[in-house]
């Protein structure tokens, strides 16, 4: 919901911080979190590799990813799994006060109840498995069970799956529910931390998260079978939450079981609870209508349209989760603390634009390198087996058009972040219901003529009308972006970014001539050697055309890779 931004705090304020040192922050930010972010995504696809080896497409790895969506989603529903929106700004307002007592406070009591609840829920989950397994599954009779532990005919009927693989799924999530808890915990301090402007061991969480289930499962599963992944599911999401200790100097956090009303009554926490509606309601409409529209669309227009759309939104969301996301991360909490204080909208309007153009900076060379390589990319990636090379064709055209609009969608992101820096998380809702709309219209319009692209070019236009209107909201409640100047960088960025686009193309048909893609070498030959010369040729034409925001990336981008 949407908050008036208090002109003059009681609280004395952090002091002010120049715009150069801004901009060297947002860079440093943002590159611990695209590195984080890389070896996330990195482990995570060697855990699927790893289950793929060991399991196949079998009924065990069904039953474990049936064991591990039910508390992934809960998590995101019902305890806060996309807090940025309502976490991060409250308790940045609270961390840009000199003293951090009621931010301890704040925190411990987040902690409290989401501890409470997701207790409750896992509890739920651990002694009422099958029901929840058939509810998530079917709409089951509500038959009292002999036993919590039992698997009724009833159950087995709605699931519409076979006793083992209920069985299997039911014991499974027995072992999985657990880690709720830890998930969530790990939430809120990862807010506390962003907030704090701590960024790096939330940023390496989720890498951490992969490297367990990784490790534990190369341990157990050839000894214990899937319940082996299951362990290492468990063991991720404990590490995942205690590397954030690690990051947690000064911070002194209680339990508050015992003063539960006085605990919800804190008007922190409420201001949380009232940001987190409107985003929750976003998350319902998604799950309500969005998926299923979608995905009903994909199988009436073709056989494996779903598989399609699934493995070319995985690859889109790579640069996304590099660029876009890790960007909207870090500017996040100084963009929060900046719109404590009215005298502060010019440093607020200049993070911003600072964040926007080093998000074009990145974003449009990456989907335009994507877009070329989207062929070649498939081919190495997917192009084995059963998978052929109509398939790598057909699924590069789904990804191109959904890179169409990841440049729109990068920008959104983080006008989306200003408005919730601003504790405003009622207008991207309705923004977002708004392009929604315009989503299922396109499509609608569009099926009769393209088929099922016409998901993918719908999407690219719902992010094109929710970045336009979220930034001409935002332009004129902020009275100007610095137009000029964002212009100025996407024509630069744009003319460079071609360039660089033409100059892989040829190469990579230079070296598929050279070496034809029939096996692996050549398929990364394919792939990596044009990719290499374009950020090459894109780093020198960066440099050349004065692109700031980039540079200073670069700088922090090296600086961080030596450390390390």
């Amino acid at each position: 919901m949407s908050e008036t931004i208090p002109s003059a705090p009681v609280i004395p304020i952090e002091e002010e911080q120049s715009a150069e040192t801004v901009s060297a922050g947002l860079a440093r930010a943002t590159t611990i979190l695209a590195i984080g972010n890389i070896a996330s995504r990195a482990l995570g696809f060697a855990k699927e590799i790893l289950l793929s080896n060991l399991f196949g497409a079998s009924r065990a790895v069904d039953a474990f990813q049936i064991a591990i969506t039910i508390p992934r989603d809960l998590y995101d529903l019902a305890i806060f799994g996309h807090t940025n929106s309502a976490i991060v700004p409250v308790l940045s307002e609270y961390a840009a006060r000199e003293d951090k007592s009621e931010l301890w406070r704040l925190v411990s009591a987040l902690v409290s109840l989401v501890l409470l609840i997701s207790g409750v829920l896992v509890l739920l989950m651990t002694f009422f498995a099958p029901y929840v397994i058939a509810f998530y599954r079917g709409t089951p009779s509500l038959t009292p069970l002999e036993s919590p532990f039992a698997l009724s005919p009833e159950l087995l009927r709605s699931s519409g799956m076979s006793q083992a693989a209920f069985g299997l799924s039911a014991d499974l999530l027995r072992l999985t529910a657990p880690s709720l808890i830890f998930m969530s915990t790990f939430s809120v301090l990862a807010g506390m931390l962003y907030a704090l402007r701590r960024f790096t061991y939330p940023a390496f969480g989720a890498a951490l998260f992969n490297l367990m289930i990784v490790v534990t499962t190369l341990a157990l599963a050839p000894r214990i079978g899937i319940q082996g992944v299951a362990i290492g599911w468990i063991a991720g999401a404990v590490a995942q939450m205690s590397l954030q200790f690690l990051g947690m100097r000064g911070v002194r956090l209680r339990l508050m079981f015992w003063s539960l009303p006085q605990m919800l009554r804190h008007r922190g926490l409420q201001r949380i609870g009232a940001l987190y509606l409107p985003v929750l309601f976003t998350l319902i409409i998604d799950v309500l209508i969005n998926r299923p529209f979608s995905y009903t669309i994909a199988s009436q227009t073709g056989e494996g349209n779903i598989a399609y759309m699934h493995w070319a939104t995985n690859l889109r969301e790579f640069p996304m989760g590099l660029v876009g996301t890790a960007i909207s991360i870090a500017i996040l909490p100084t963009l929060a603390r900046q719109a404590l204080q009215l005298s502060q909208r010019t440093a607020f309007r200049q993070t911003l634009g600072q964040g926007i153009r080093l998000a074009l900076t990145l974003i449009i060379p990456a989907a335009i390198g994507m877009f070329v390589l989207a062929g070649p990319l498939i081919g190495l990636l997917f192009e084995h087996g059963q998978f052929t090379a109509q398939n790598t064709f057909d699924m590069a055209v789904v990804l191109r058009l959904y890179l169409v609009g990841i440049p729109f969608a990068a920008v959104d992101l983080l006008l989306i972040s200003a408005f919730y820096a601003q504790r405003d998380s009622l207008t991207p809702a309705l923004v977002g219901l708004f392009s929604l709309g315009c989503y299922i219209v396109v499509t609608l319009l569009l099926l009769p003529h393209i088929g099922f692209l016409s998901l993918m070019v719908a999407d690219s236009f719902k992010h094109l009308v929710h970045m336009s209107v979220s930034f001409l909201l935002l332009r004129r409640r902020l009275s100007g972006l610095g137009d000029q100047r964002l212009m100025g960088t996407a024509i630069k960025v744009s003319g460079a970014a071609l360039v660089m686009g033409v100059a892989v193309y040829g190469l990579a048909r230079a070296v598929a001539e050279l070496f034809p893609p029939q096996g692996l070498q050549e398929r990364l030959l394919l792939v990596f050697v044009p990719s290499a010369a374009g950020v090459a040729l894109y780093f020198f034409m960066a440099s050349r055309l004065q692109l700031n925001e980039f540079t200073l990336f670069v700088r922090a981008l090296t600086r961080r890779l030596r450390r390390g």
